[in-house]
């Protein structure tokens, strides 16, 4: 496959992608867009509206609007920046919901900052498409807070979550698979992404100084001694897992190196390319033969399983999003062919795979490529955002092609 039949493919990939979100989830009686598709593309209007969903939402629709200037995407950005603004942002304590019941109400108050970062980042990619000034403020206002209530001024990151009033959480877990420790690197790079979003509307020096310190945190704490990041965190900064993320480390990859150059830092531009590489080389060891990423590893350094580690044997959609371009990134800084190959090869995966007949992507398949069964196709953490995203973002370096 040349550039160009890549780049019209993906480019195909994102309109069948978009139009699936339009025609199915959208909710006509309560406003704003339903909170879960099961696997048989049978919606549940009754489902919890999360602020992931619903923020990835906005960012996918604004920035599709953005990219493409397709008007079409513009009347979906709106009912998502809409819905957000009115519901979800806490107009009393500061900060976004984590979720709402279906008629609109706050079901779960709590504020988590990987969820203040993705509105954050929601509502800046409205702002750059639209305008709009009062999403720039909402999401200056966002920043505020991040930095108010979160922000280790001693140790240097951020702390995982709080509740509405933004006193202490006894359980800041982002999910339940999730451990209990008080800073990790999910958090910080979607931080990370959302404050370099905010840079491109907003290039306040404070926020140019929480970048390249962002930047730092991941250099000097988050990227391992074997290039692979580490997970969760005490305050200060002791690893408290063994667990390796594929996908984290190959999205990790290209968003580090797209900071430095959104923020046209020269000296971190140079240390992300080398990092990039780095981090691509580590996310590779969990490639399989079909070209498909597997989920995740567990390292066990006490040899208690067979190889000193334990493959979870799954290849879920959002991974096989971000090798294809972290991957495409590692050959134009490079040149090798052989991450041209593999960027390629996770499409192609996702192709055969990955794909539903009906425009959205499964949840992932097992090894024996069968779809994990009871996973949704729309829902609290299944979103547009990771395959809508990959598609724009390789028309977007294909039509370029930057070399640092």
């Amino acid at each position: 496959m040349n550039a160009a039949e890549f780049r019209v493919e993906v480019e195909n990939e994102l309109s069948a992608i978009l139009r699936y979100w339009m025609d199915r989830t959208p909710d006509p009686g309560n406003g704003g867009f339903i909170g879960r598709i099961d696997e048989d593309d049978q919606p549940h209007p009754e489902a919890p509206r999360g602020q992931v969903l619903n923020s990835r939402i906005l960012w996918t629709f604004s920035a599709a609007w953005r990219h493409t200037e397709q008007r079409i995407y513009r009347t979906t950005a709106d009912l998502a920046y809409e819905y957000v603004a009115e519901y979800f942002l806490d107009k009393e304590y500061g900060g976004a919901f984590w979720s709402l019941d279906a008629s609109g109400r706050p079901l779960d108050t709590r504020k988590q900052i990987y969820g203040q970062a993705f509105t954050l980042y929601g509502l800046s990619e409205y702002y750059l498409a639209t305008r709009e000034s009062a999403a720039l403020d909402q999401a200056i206002g966002l920043w505020e807070v991040i930095e108010k209530y979160s922000f280790d001024s001693r140790r240097k990151g951020y702390y995982e979550a709080f509740a509405r009033d933004w006193s202490g959480l006894d359980d800041p877990r982002l999910s339940e698979k999730d451990q209990g420790d008080p800073k990790t690197m999910n958090t910080h790079l979607h931080v990370l992404e959302a404050y370099t979003n905010l840079y491109r509307a907003w290039n306040d020096p404070r926020l140019l100084g929480r970048i390249r310190e962002l930047l730092w945190v991941f250099e000097r704490y988050i990227i391992g001694d074997k290039g692979h990041l580490s997970l969760f965190f005490s305050e200060d900064w002791n690893p408290r897992s063994t667990l390796v993320s594929f996908g984290h480390d190959i999205e990790a990859a290209w968003l580090l190196h797209e900071a430095a150059r959104v923020i046209a830092d020269g000296d971190w531009i140079e240390k992300t390319g080398g990092l990039a590489m780095e981090l691509a080389r580590a996310a590779a060891e969990g490639l399989d033969v079909d070209g498909g990423l597997w989920y995740e590893r567990e390292d066990d350094p006490a040899g208690g399983h067979e190889h000193g580690y334990r493959i979870v044997r799954q290849k879920h959609w959002w991974p096989q999003a971000e090798a294809m371009v972290g991957f495409l990134q590692a050959w134009q800084l490079s040149d090798d062919p052989v991450w041209w190959q593999r960027s390629v090869g996770s499409w192609k995966f996702v192709k055969q795979y990955i794909r539903a007949a009906r425009g959205e992507w499964f949840w992932g398949v097992d090894e024996d490529h069968g779809p994990i069964p009871g996973q949704d196709k729309a829902g609290f953490w299944k979103c547009p955002y990771h395959n809508g995203r990959a598609c724009m973002e390789i028309m977007r370096r294909l039509d370029r092609k930057p070399t640092n």
